[in-house]
């Protein structure tokens, strides 16, 4: 049985690492640098960032803040945000990430999911994709969660398999930030319907239940989160440990 991972994740603005609830609200959760270094040092198993605000301000995704967080993991480090091209996608893991995870301009050009997973290799292709509940069903949201695009889930993650990418970052809008626990329907509904890694993200709290459940009864095979591990409501190697306790396999 493959390990679960556990994924810190910084979502970057102004260079600054921010957490808010519902994709508003943001506050202020620390310097992405030390934070990195923080979580490679403490054992998590990869490291998500995100700079929220590339895409809706039109601009790339702050490459010297990608390298200075590369020079402190010695973990896998995926980056994501305003990501349009191949050649965004080089200048960022020549930057120092391991994987690229793009988003809103997938959905607007899916033909960049078959270029860059047969230019890079489907394991450097994240699809980070943001979904919303409606009228008994999921919804893709794109441009930070501003935008419904109308796309169904599940008609959306299937194409992105068939597509190349090499897995799923999904977080429920509905989730994010209350810490009420992760989206276990939303969770299930992709892991049961595709062949490629689910990581679940949005709803993680201080709560060791959320996450037996999100591996027990999902499927996913990542859990990522951010307001626990920047606030150190839960750091890593508590929550790894008590996951060993409860049967699953992780790596400590």
């Amino acid at each position: 049985m493959l390990a679960k991972r556990i994924i810190p994740c910084l979502d970057v603005k102004d260079g600054q690492t921010v957490k808010g609830i519902n994709f508003e609200n943001l506050r202020y959760a620390g310097d992405p640098v030390s934070l990195a270094k923080k979580y490679s040092d403490e054992g998590a198993d990869e490291l998500v960032f995100l700079d929220i605000t590339a895409t809706n301000e039109g601009r790339k995704t702050t490459v010297k803040m990608v390298e200075k967080v590369a020079q402190q993991v010695f973990i896998p480090f995926t980056v994501g945000g305003g990501i349009k091209s191949i050649e965004d996608m080089k200048v960022l893991l020549s930057a120092g990430a391991d994987k690229i995870a793009i988003n809103s301009a997938a959905v607007k050009n899916p033909d960049l999911i078959n270029s860059s997973s047969k230019y890079f290799g489907s394991q450097c292709i994240v699809v980070a994709v943001d979904a919303k509940r409606a009228d008994n069903d999921f919804y893709v949201h794109i441009n930070a969660g501003k935008l419904n695009t109308g796309i169904k889930l599940l008609d959306w993650i299937k194409e992105a398999e068939k597509r190349g990418a090499g897995e799923i970052l999904l977080t429920s809008m509905d989730a994010d930030g209350t810490q009420n626990g992760f989206d276990i329907e939303m969770t299930k509904l992709a892991a049961l319907n595709l062949n490629i890694p689910v990581i679940a993200s949005g709803g993680a709290g201080a709560n060791i239940t959320h996450f037996v459940d999100v591996f027990k009864l999902s499927g996913a095979d990542a859990a990522l989160a951010a307001s626990i591990f920047h606030f150190n409501t839960l750091p890593v190697p508590s929550l790894k440990k008590s996951l060993r306790q409860n049967d699953i396999e992780v790596r400590l």
